[in-house]
């Protein structure tokens, strides 16, 4: 069984060799190659080499084109400060309160930025594992696209005072999504992750996510499985077990969720529905291979009986992360069948 096999046969709760085991690694394999990051985020063919390294070294199922959060805003229109070895942030927004957000036109993912280097990246892993592997790209969700244009204190002002100008906004933002994504199919992607931060019930009240958010997620997923995508991710880190019922709605397959959502909860909200995570990023920065393992281990065995788990970090694996750390992971998923 391959590790595609592995991931939709797990997604399907149907029987596997073992549990799938994701690392979800990106600027820790630019580091892992000795990569500047400001190199990994800008160049495709950097960004897929340091993929095929790192996934040769510790032996996961999933290889992901992502640079980092503001490839989208970027493309709109916003300004970004590069740095050598962390991930760029925003210097200037690509919109105001006194824009007009009349007609904007959408980026071109063939043109716009650096899409059309994620989109390198994708061609060249999936060139490489044909469907051996998962190649995953990523998109923003749609909420956490909009506060990248405007600014989160803004995006929060609309939601409050203006929520019609807030989904003119958020309505532009999944269009950008919707043909971020399907471009990421076209180019190799099995599936885009769609990445939503912002839409955390630590940022936005889980009413929000029912009124904004659920709807146009309903919109992007329904568009990637119409182009082709394996399954839809969604991946919301933080305490997400408020609107955990919601993602069935929205369409989605595979559920990301956070160490501060315990297994038993998640699986309880979340019956029918393939788990991802939910081992604390930080461990594998400040703990040890024998910590990794026990919690990995702990989450195989509370899984074990029901099936569709995919064992991960709850969000990003540090960049600065153990090697060491990484490899127990992956190493504890071949130990309980």
């Amino acid at each position: 069984m391959n590790s595609l096999e592995r991931i939709a046969a797990t997604i399907e709760f149907r029987d596997t060799d073992r549990a799938p085991v994701i690392a979800q690694l990106f600027g820790h394999a630019a580091a892992l190659a000795g990569v500047s990051m400001d190199d990994y985020v800008r160049h495709g063919k950097t960004l897929a080499r340091c993929q095929l390294d790192a996934l040769k070294r510790y032996g996961y199922d999933a290889v992901f084109s992502v640079m980092d959060v503001n490839v989208e805003t970027e493309a709109v229109g916003s300004v970004l400060r590069y740095r050598e070895n962390q991930y760029p942030v925003i210097e200037r927004y690509a919109l105001s309160l006194e824009s007009d957000w009349n007609g904007l036109p959408l980026p071109d993912p063939q043109r716009a930025g650096r899409m059309p280097e994620m989109l390198k990246a994708l061609g060249i892993l999936r060139r490489e594992f044909e469907n051996e592997v998962l190649v995953v790209g990523c998109v923003l969700g749609p909420f956490t696209l909009t506060t990248q244009l405007l600014g989160l204190e803004t995006a929060l002002y609309l939601a409050i005072d203006d929520s019609p100008r807030l989904e003119q906004l958020m309505d532009f933002a999944t269009e950008v999504i919707i043909r971020f994504g399907q471009a990421q199919l076209q180019s190799g992607a099995h599936l885009p992750v769609v990445f939503d931060p912002s839409a955390s019930p630590a940022v936005i009240p889980p009413r929000l996510f029912r009124e904004f958010e659920l709807p146009r997620l309903q919109r992007v997923f329904q568009a990637f499985m119409g182009a082709g995508a394996v399954a839809n991710w969604l991946h919301i880190a933080g305490p997400v077990s408020s609107i955990l019922p919601y993602y069935p709605k929205a369409g989605v397959h595979i559920a990301n969720f956070d160490y501060g959502v315990s297994a038993l909860d998640a699986m309880n909200e979340l019956p029918t529905t393939c788990l991802d995570g939910n081992i604390k990023s930080l461990t594998f920065v400040d703990g040890s291979p024998a910590d990794i393992e026990a919690e990995a281990l702990k989450l195989l065995r509370i899984f074990r009986g029901r099936g569709g788990f995919i064992l991960s970090s709850g969000c990003e694996i540090p960049p600065e992360s153990s090697p060491e750390n990484i490899a127990a992971m992956v190493r504890a998923a071949g130990v309980v069948r």
